[in-house]
């Protein structure tokens, strides 16, 4: 990646600013050395690489404060960076900018059963939520396939969801408040653990704002008492088609899962053979669906979930009889990602978001996409809400399969732009969409986006590169008739 400075600049700088950190941070907290920083030169997202020039890793808010006020006097560019898990690049490195690590962040704060919240700092993982709350019978909702090592202030970065989003919604509907520190070193609050706050709704614009707005050091959830009842049907069809009909009969018959996944039959015998979770191997695509609720209601919807599903021409229906099956029959569908992992030396995993009746016609076209380039694709998807994730099978080692794959990639989402739907559904834009953003917004759009980055950032410090295709000044963006001074990104750097 070109560094807007010489590399004498970059060295001198480096220097300056390790010394000043190392005033208020331990030696090992500050990271320069070559081979140290090679473990944050990349993110999920790892067809692209970059060494940091320096990695910090604070362990409290204060010193947060104090890392973004020296870069903003020094004009020096912040890359937050959570557990590393996003699959859009969105902690990608910069060559000339200090990553801000928030791995220490990792502290159960306060766990408040009366008003069903929970206080956690933003490098607690997902899991662990949940975890320190299950004893009392409680749970936090969004459930990412990562959800073992991804942390809450990347999940409320990318607006993270997970398997049992559709009922309960993604991470912008599950976080009541939250602190973060912005580019000049104010510490903020918004929200708390009331219900509703006044005046704007600055939360839901923090959620999904990878980064570009501030560093989030503490988040307060909304946790919720376990369901009386639970049960999972596995529905497998002899046609994609006939799967991705059920989707939307399920959801017109009002309906509403607490999950509900499908997997085509190359995702679905990767699956098995990793975890071996008892899926039908004879069937061309696969349904999870999950009731939960009161016995009699899950009995009831169980058995009206049945009557669709086989009317819509399922060949194979099993229902789990007991917890452990449950949450066997999730095993799979968690394990989908590094299942396809052994089959394949690489994978792109896609994300974007459909209307659920243009289903069936999307994975048709991406099965003709993967005609046009000679690339398999295993098809995982959140189907209840319409969240593709097409992983297109390729490897690297190979001439021109990465570029094949991400050219693969753009015209899936492409395509799901053309029938309504959006470029991202819980993955984030990062660098990996950043340049797809003019299929879904004009430039009046993307300009608007970008003066609410100026709010926060207005010497556009925090994670630039990221989201936005092109940079303009905020002086500029201030005059809405003039649209000059745009500056290209670079290319970015691969492996």
């Amino acid at each position: 990646m070109k560094m807007p400075e010489t590399d004498e600049g970059v060295i001198a700088k480096r220097s300056s600013l390790v010394g000043r950190f190392r005033k208020f941070l331990s030696e090992e907290s500050v990271i320069n050395d070559h081979d140290e920083l090679k473990v944050y030169e990349t993110d999920g997202l790892t067809a692209y690489h970059q060494l940091p020039m320096i990695v910090v890793l604070p362990d409290t808010t204060a010193q947060v404060a104090k890392i973004l006020k020296i870069c903003t006097s020094e004009g020096v560019k912040v890359v937050p960076r959570g557990a590393g898990t996003g699959l859009s690049g969105g902690a990608l490195p910069l060559a000339d900018g200090v990553t801000v690590g928030l791995a220490k962040f990792n502290r159960i704060l306060d766990i408040d059963y009366g008003n069903r919240t929970a206080t956690v700092q933003t490098g607690v993982t997902n899991l662990a939520i949940t975890q320190a709350v299950e004893a009392k019978g409680f749970y936090y909702a969004p459930d990412p396939s990562s959800q073992i090592a991804c942390t809450i202030g990347g999940n409320v970065a990318e607006n993270s969801g997970g398997v049992h989003c559709l009922k309960y919604g993604v991470t912008t509907n599950n976080i009541l408040g939250l602190e973060m520190v912005l580019i000049d070193g104010e510490i903020i609050r918004l929200g708390g653990k009331h219900m509703e706050s006044a005046g704007y709704d600055l939360l839901g614009l923090i959620a999904g704002s990878e980064g570009l707005l501030g560093v989030i050091t503490e988040v307060t959830v909304r946790i919720l008492p376990r369901p009386a009842s639970a049960r999972a049907l596995l529905v497998g069809f002899s046609t994609v088609e006939a799967g991705g009909k059920c989707v939307v009969e399920i959801i017109s018959a009002g309906v509403i899962p607490s999950g509900m996944e499908m997997m085509d039959k190359a995702a679905i015998h990767a699956a098995e053979d990793y975890s071996d979770a008892g899926y039908p191997l004879d069937v061309e695509a696969l349904l999870i669906v999950e009731l939960d609720g009161p016995k009699a209601e899950v009995d009831h919807l169980l058995q009206r979930v049945e009557e669709i599903a086989t009317s819509c021409g399922a060949v194979n229906i099993r229902a789990s009889k007991n917890e452990g099956e449950r949450l066997k029959f999730w095993a799979g569908r968690k394990a989908a990602f590094p299942a396809i992992g052994r089959i394949s030396p690489d994978y792109y995993c896609m994300d974007g978001t459909i209307p659920r009746g243009r289903l069936t016609e999307v994975l048709a076209r991406v099965t003709d996409l993967s005609d046009k380039y000679n690339l398999r694709v295993a098809n995982v998807f959140h189907a209840g809400d319409g969240n593709l994730h097409p992983l297109i099978l390729y490897d690297a080692n190979k001439p021109d399969e990465l570029e094949r794959a991400e050219k693969f990639g753009a015209d899936i989402l492409k395509l799901c732009v053309e029938v309504g739907g959006v470029l991202t559904g819980e993955h984030g834009v990062g660098v990996e969409k950043r340049d797809l953003m003019g299929t879904m917004f004009n430039e009046q759009d993307l300009n608007q986006q970008q003066r609410v980055k100026c709010a926060f950032d207005t010497e556009g410090l925090l994670n630039p590169g990221k989201v936005f295709p092109t940079l303009h000044r905020c002086a500029e963006l201030g005059r809405m008739h003039i649209h000059h001074g745009r500056v290209p990104f670079p290319e970015l750097p691969r492996f």
